[in-house]
C-alpha cells in the first residue's frame, strides 16, 4: 500500500515578507511586494538569522532556502537542539532551483576579469553550483538520507514537492525537507529575460490581465516538511495538509513558449488527478501558474477548461500568488503550494492582484482584486497547484487542506 504523505511545516521568504503567514496575510489583503519593477525580497537582512560564516560560504539563494528551512522545522515541531524525529538516514533533501548562484557566479567572473585568477574566491564553485543549497541544508540539519537539487526551470518547485512525496511514499525516506530558492535579480538575469521578450515592459504583474506584457521576476524561497503520515501521528506531529496527487509532463514544443492549446499542461492536471483518485468536479481551487504573460494565461485557461469542461471550469476560483509577488522561478513552485495550502486553512481565496481589465478571451473565475471566503464542498478543501517551465516542462501538485477546527 501506497504511503500517505502530509505537511507538517511550511516556511517562506518572499517579497511580501519573511515568514510563510506573512505571504498569505499580505497576498489576501491584496497587497503587493513588486516595487520597481521587480519582486525583491527588500525586508530580508541575512545577518538577522545567519552568522558571518555562514552568509559568507553561501549565495543569496541558499541563505534565504536556509531561513525558509528554520521555520518550517520549528513549525514542524522538530526540536531546535538537532534532536530529530527520525534517524538522519531516513530524511532527505531536495531542493529546486532554476539557475542557483547566479549572483556568486557573476560576481567572481567580474573579480576574474579585473583582477585575475589569483584574486578569485576558493569558494566560488560551491557557491554557485546549483545543489549549493540542498547541500547547505542538508548540513544545517544534519540530513543525511538522499539529498539533491532538482532543476525544471520554473517548473522545479512543484517538481521537487512530488519527487519527495515519491520518495515518502516509496519506503526512501520517512521524511522530506522540501522546496525551492532563486536569487537571480543580477544584471545577466535581467538582460536575458529582457531579450527574450519574456520580461514586463511595465513592470507590472496583472495575470489574466487583458493588458499583461510579461512577467515580473522576483526572488525567495519556500520550504515544506513531508513525513510519512502514520509516522507523524504516531509523534502527533501538527498538520497543515497531504499530497494527493502529483504528475508530470513536456510539451516538447518550444525552449521558452508554452504549447498554445495546453494540450499536454491537461494531461498533467488530469494525470495528477488520477494519482490523487480525485474527480475534477471534486476540485474546490486552482493556484494557477497566472505568469501574466499573453500565452502562459491563454493556455493555462484552455488546460482548465480542457480537464474541466466549460461549465464547471467556470465554477472553479483560480488565482496567482504571482500577482502579489512576482515569478520566483525554480522557488515558484513551492512558494505557490505553501500559499495554497494556507489559504486552505484559513478559508481564504486569495485575489489575482491587479486584475482590473478582463481580457474578454479569458472568462473563468480568476478572482480579480479582492480575497473571498472559501466554502470546499467537502470537509477537507481540494487544491491544484499548476507549474510550467521553460523547456515545456508541466507539473501539476494535488493538495488536500485540513477540516475546518
Amino acid at each position: 500500500m501506497r504511503r500517505r504523505v502530509v505537511i507538517t511545516g511550511v516556511g517562506a521568504v518572499t517579497p511580501l515578507g519573511v515568514g510563510a503567514d506573512v505571504l498569505l496575510r499580505r497576498w489576501v489583503a491584496g497587497e503587493s511586494g513588486i516595487a520597481d519593477g521587480e519582486g525583491a525580497c527588500r525586508d530580508f537582512d541575512a545577518a538577522e538569522h545567519l552568522s558571518k560564516k555562514e552568509i559568507r560560504r553561501a549565495d543569496r539563494f541558499a541563505h534565504f532556502a536556509m531561513v525558509a528551512s528554520d521555520e518550517a522545522l520549528a513549525a514542524a515541531g522538530w526540536n531546535g537542539d538537532g534532536e530529530k524525529p527520525y534517524r538522519s538516514e531516513r530524511i532527505g533533501c531536495v531542493l529546486a532551483t532554476g539557475i542557483g548562484g547566479l549572483g556568486s557566479l557573476e560576481g567572481q567572473h567580474d573579480i576574474l576579469r579585473d583582477s585575475g585568477a589569483k584574486a578569485v574566491s576558493p569558494l566560488s564553485v560551491p557557491l554557485f553550483m546549483v545543489n549549493a543549497g540542498a547541500a547547505a541544508l542538508s548540513m544545517r540539519h544534519g540530513l543525511r538520507g538522499p539529498a539533491f537539487s532538482v532543476g525544471s526551470a520554473c517548473a522545479a518547485g512543484s517538481h521537487a514537492i512530488g519527487t519527495a512525496a515519491r520518495m515518502i511514499q516509496t519506503g526512501d525516506a520517512d521524511a522530506v525537507i522540501t522546496g525551492g530558492a532563486e536569487a537571480t535579480l543580477t544584471p545577466l538575469a535581467r538582460a536575458s529575460f529582457v531579450a527574450a521578450g519574456a520580461l514586463s515592459p511595465s513592470g507590472i504583474s496583472r495575470p489574466f490581465d487583458a493588458r499583461r506584457d510579461g512577467f515580473v521576476m522576483g526572488e525567495g524561497a519556500g520550504i515544506l516538511v513531508l513525513e510519512d503520515a502514520e509516522r507523524a501521528a504516531e509523534r502527533g506531529a501538527p498538520v497543515l495538509g497531504e499530497v494527493r496527487g502529483y504528475a508530470s509532463t513536456s510539451d516538447a514544443f518550444h525552449l521558452t513558449a508554452t504549447e498554445p492549446e495546453g494540450t499536454y499542461a491537461a494531461a498533467a492536471i488530469e494525470a495528477a488527478l488520477r494519482d490523487a483518485a480525485l474527480a475534477p468536479a471534486e476540485v474546490d481551487y486552482v493556484n494557477a501558474h497566472g505568469t501574466s504573460t499573453e500565452l502562459n494565461d491563454s493556455s493555462e485557461t484552455k488546460a482548465i477548461k480542457r480537464v474541466f469542461g466549460e461549465e464547471v471550469a467556470r465554477t472553479v476560483p483560480i488565482s496567482s500568488t504571482k500577482s502579489a509577488i512576482g515569478h520566483l522561478l525554480g522557488a515558484a513552485g513551492a512558494v505557490e503550494a505553501i500559499a495554497t495550502l494556507l489559504a486552505m486553512r484559513e478559508r481564504v481565496l486569495p485575489p489575482t492582484v491587479g486584475l482590473e481589465q478582463p481580457d474578454p478571451e479569458l472568462d473563468l473565475d480568476y478572482v480579480p482584486l479582492s480575497a473571498r471566503p472559501f466554502s470546499p464542498k467537502g470537509e477537507r478543501p481540494i487544491a491544484l497547484s499548476n507549474s510550467f517551465g521553460f523547456g515545456g516542462h508541466n507539473v501539476v501538485l494535488c493538495l488536500e487542506g485540513v477540516a475546518s477546527a
